[in-house]
């Protein structure tokens, strides 16, 4: 994680191009999922006993961790580490931000194709 924060401090990029490359991640790890899902049924075939919903809870629970440090990790070392916490706050809120523009372009995209 050290490796990460001196990466983007070398950069000087802004909360506004962190938040944007944080929802842009978490968007294209939710469309690998998204298609790992829509594709269940080719990949694992049709299962009926226990293993598929173990299957689908453990990817669900595994998920919810990989968005929360895509979209949460950075915000905690400033808030944690550096101590920034209106840095943390903002970034949090930018990236949420990002993420509802993203989702107004997965609604006008799903309405026009």
């Amino acid at each position: 994680m050290k490796d990460l924060v001196e990466f983007v401090e070398r950069k000087k990029w802004s909360l506004v191009k962190i938040a944007f490359y944080q929802a842009l991640g978490f968007i294209i790890y939710a469309g690998l999922v998204s298609l790992i899902l829509w594709n269940a049924n080719k990949l694992f075939g049709n299962v009926p006993n226990f293993w598929g919903p173990l299957l689908f809870l453990t990817l669900f629970v595994f998920s919810a961790l990989i968005s929360a440090l895509i979209v949460l990790g950075y915000p905690f070392i400033l808030f944690w580490e550096k101590k920034d916490t209106m840095n943390a706050l903002k970034l949090v809120i930018k990236t949420a931000e990002w993420l509802f523009v993203f989702l107004l372009f997965i609604f006008t995209a799903i309405i026009l194709f």
